[in-house]
């Protein structure tokens, strides 16, 4: 095997990688993480790797790393090596590179790094709880660092199951190293143990396989959560073992909900695909991850990738706890949905279109297939770009569109809500205003569009000698089926003169 010399030296180009577990979603921190480091090469005009860690056989599925893998297409991250991209350095799951594993740890005999430890499980386990019950050192005691090389291979040409373990040089004194976020950490010696690279059935620990991929990779700087900084000191033993150059460590902080505790499932969504699902967009979701930890001005909220890219640092990233915040993610969503434009708005829309099976002269009662309903927005493509002004102040995500919107769509099959039927239309004078209002639209001299709809309508109120807010919500109980709605006049044209016209007769009917 071979590792660059010098990979860290200034100068050299840089190399980072994002290594998820594909043990579930790609969750909002490992998002953060995957973006921070993208963007780290992009500004510095490096390259950006991805690995997939699955060395664990119980939880790590094809599944879930398929799934990782949208989710960071998605976001828009794309990386320069990896799967489904290749590179000079792959192979890039880590299942497929436990030959390498053993290479590894070849050169780490030959370099007396490494000794074979046949203590079992359970006389570790005892000797650890003594120690605890003595309150002395807990830690391996390396007693098995000093048997004789020829009986240790005697012992396992016969089979005897064994761990290796790191021989860490006893005259090592603490660990330390610049953190590019925490600063000058340090480690006490008195922590590290001679700890284990393969167990008993020969599969690598993590804190060996990702130094020996760090290593071979070349990568050069290690960008990763905060949770990670206690195997740090772990793997900077390994790198020296193995004879390759130290990469530099940027630990991110947590990401905390809003009361302070760690992100979970608790707090609400946690995944990218979930937001993704609940209508948010993959910019919106980028730029406030981006923000959670790290600032362009201190002042700018809203920026695009080329934005970020083009001035992401390390330097403003914050030592401090991350909150992440529903209700502002909600905020920055609002806003690029309320500048994206309808023709973006559309195509957006779509897939959610498609899924509920929904076509401008369908029936919400009768879905129509995805085909179908994609060939009715191309052939209307007008009257779906008119939705979006409807909407466009109004809705925070692409989910809360279609409820909002659900009146155009119900066809004959329109259902009012019983609340505003009682309190708009089981009043005095909305019946004749239901009258006044069929009689206006009823003109076929009427031209059917927004302006001329609100013209004849707003003149009913006077003369019938009533309040406009009685006139007005029970034309929108009819036509929208509740009180509250987006703009009733620019709905009328949308929903055109025969379908308004059966509804305000069924309103009336119902009246009657």
């Amino acid at each position: 095997m071979t590792i660059p010399n010098d990979t860290a030296a200034a100068g050299a180009p840089v190399r980072v990688r994002f290594a998820p577990s594909p043990t579930g979603n790609l969750h909002i921190g490992g998002a953060r993480t995957a973006i921070y480091n993208w963007a780290f090469a992009r500004r510095n005009g490096g390259s950006f790797i991805l690995r997939i860690e699955d060395t664990d056989p119980e939880r790590s599925t094809p599944e879930n790393t398929a799934q990782i893998i949208r989710s960071l297409r998605w976001l828009g991250l794309e990386w320069d090596e990896g799967p489904e991209v290749g590179g000079a350095y792959g192979p890039y799951l880590q299942t497929e590179r436990f030959g390498t594993y053993r290479e590894a740890l070849e050169r780490l005999r030959q370099r007396d790094a490494v000794y074979p430890c046949f203590c079992t499980p359970e006389t570790l386990a005892a000797k650890r709880e003594a120690a605890l019950a003595a309150k002395s050192y807990a830690g391996y005691d390396r007693n098995c660092r000093t048997i004789p090389a020829d009986e240790a291979q005697a012992r396992i040409d016969a089979g005897e199951p064994h761990t290796w373990r790191l021989k860490v040089p006893l005259e090592r004194g603490d660990v330390v190293f610049d953190d590019l976020v925490f600063g000058t950490t340090t480690f006490p010696a008195t922590q590290l143990d001679d700890f284990i690279l393969v167990r008993t059935d020969g599969t690598p620990t993590y804190n060996y396989v990702v130094c020996v991929d760090d290593a071979l990779m070349g990568i050069t700087h290690v960008i990763r959560g905060d949770d990670h900084l206690s195997n740090t000191p772990k793997q900077i033993l390994v790198y020296e073992a193995l004879g390759a150059p130290l990469p530099q460590f940027a630990h991110l902080s947590m990401i905390l909900g809003a009361d302070g505790k760690r992100l979970s499932k608790r707090h609400g969504a946690t995944s990218v695909e979930a937001y993704r699902d609940e209508g948010y967009f993959p910019e919106a979701l980028l730029n406030y991850l981006a923000l959670l930890g790290w600032s362009l001005d201190g002042e700018t909220t809203l920026f695009g990738a080329d934005v970020l890219t083009g001035n992401f640092s390390l330097s403003r990233i914050s030592r401090n706890p991350a909150i992440f915040d529903e209700a502002k993610l909600a905020w920055v969503n609002a806003s690029y949905l309320k500048e994206m434009g309808a023709a973006a708005f559309v195509d957006a829309l779509l897939p959610y279109l498609k899924r509920e099976g929904l076509t401008r002269e369908g029936s919400a009662a009768t879905p129509a297939s995805p085909e179908e309903v994609a060939a009715d927005v191309a052939a209307n493509r007008p009257w779906y770009e008119a939705l979006y002004p409807l909407i466009a102040e109004r809705a925070k995500t692409l989910a809360e569109v279609l409820p909002m919107l659900a009146y155009l769509f119900a066809g004959d099959e329109l259902v009012l809500d019983e609340k505003s039927v009682e309190k708009c239309l089981r009043v005095e004078g909305a019946d004749e205003a239901l009258a006044r209002t069929q009689n206006a639209l009823a003109d076929e001299r009427l031209p059917w569009e927004t302006e001329a709809i609100e013209a004849a309508l707003r003149s009913i109120p006077t003369e019938l000698g009533i309040k406009p807010k009685l006139v007005f919500q029970a034309v929108r109980v009819a036509i929208c089926g509740n009180m509250v709605s987006p703009p009733l006049f620019e709905s009328l044209e949308l929903i055109g003169r025969t379908r308004t016209l059966a509804r305000v007769e069924r309103a009336l009917a119902l009246l009657s």
